[in-house]
């Protein structure tokens, strides 16, 4: 039978339920029901409290800290198989680990390929996720990736503020590709801060490459952790001359000491997704929504039709 005309079935795990209603709202669904426990010595416990039997089922669960958020997700992919799921497709808002990608030191693992292949031999059938930090990830699986970008809802939010003077910065190296692509959105110019790390979570701008005197900044990044980097590029900005500074990342960590550098750092707002549950609120931090991307995206993929006309701006 084609997965087309498969019941379909969508589930959430707990690191992000907010999100998973939105998502289950906006495709016209209910979430499924599931019985989640924790014992008393913390190992997690699972079960589907609805037949799935030949159905296909969709997990929601974004996979950042703590690795808890992992074990679940593989525990409620392993339930689902044993439970004869026609199909089983792994929602990832965030995927955690993504930034140990490749081995670029002696004796490191490759991270992002380990939990990959955990999830491959779950028992999943496919991928759906957002703005990986690093692209090469999809290659890490033996199952059809569906890689959603955040830069549709950016660049919306940005075209409606009706900017003047804009040039879009990429705060490292890394982040070049994001940044083109958003300045190619907004039609406007861009440079690049030149940074090195000498410690983990720790950076230091080096050189701006561009012209940032007397313009508006739009900072791009991906993942925003302790906010060392935005912020100390944001302040560099400034310093260079640059008129309003605002960010766009797509998955707020946020740990540390993130929220203090933000609120005393030269960024006049940073606007995120809610990929990630913020911590706490911020008068500078304000969130979209991606609810309507990944229904549209769970609708495509149901309906066996092509996930990269979503793309189309």
């Amino acid at each position: 039978m084609p997965f087309k005309d498969l019941p379909i079935a969508l589930f959430t795990g707990s690191s992000n339920p907010a999100l998973a209603e939105r998502i289950a709202r906006a495709y016209g669904q209910e979430l499924g029901k599931l019985t989640r426990v924790v014992f008393s010595d913390g190992e997690l416990y699972a079960r589907y409290e609805e037949s799935i039997r030949g159905v296909d089922v969709f997990l929601i669960q974004s996979t950042f800290p703590s690795a808890d958020n992992w074990m679940e997700l593989l525990l409620l992919i392993d339930a689902a198989k044993r439970a004869s799921a026609a199909r089983i497709t792994a929602v990832i808002p965030y995927f955690g680990y993504a930034r140990q990608e490749r081995k670029d030191q002696p004796r490191v693992p490759i991270a992002a390929k380990l939990v990959a292949d955990m999830l491959v031999t779950a028992g999943i059938h496919r991928v759906l996720t957002m703005d990986l930090h690093a692209s090469q990830i999809q290659g890490f699986f033996d199952v059809p990736v569906d890689h959603l970008y955040a830069s549709g809802v950016f660049a919306g939010y940005f075209q409606r503020l009706n900017l003047t003077n804009v040039v879009v910065v990429a705060p490292d190296v890394g982040a070049i590709k994001m940044a083109r692509a958003y300045a190619n959105r907004l039609n406007t110019d861009l440079a690049v801060i030149d940074k090195r790390r000498p410690l983990q979570n720790r950076a230091e701008v080096v050189n701006i490459i561009g012209e940032v005197k007397g313009r508006n900044v739009l900072l791009i990044d991906d993942i925003i952790d302790t906010a060392g980097t935005l912020t100390n590029a944001a302040n560099a900005l400034r310093d260079a001359g640059a008129h309003e500074i605002m960010a766009a990342c797509t998955h707020p960590l946020l740990s540390g000491q993130a929220y203090e550098r933000i609120e005393s750092s030269a960024l006049s707002k940073l606007v995120v997704t809610d990929s990630i549950p913020l911590k706490r609120k911020s008068n500078r931090i304000e969130v979209v929504g991606v609810a309507g991307m990944f229904a549209d995206a769970i609708r495509q993929i149901a309906t066996d039709a092509s996930v990269s006309t979503l793309f189309k701006p």
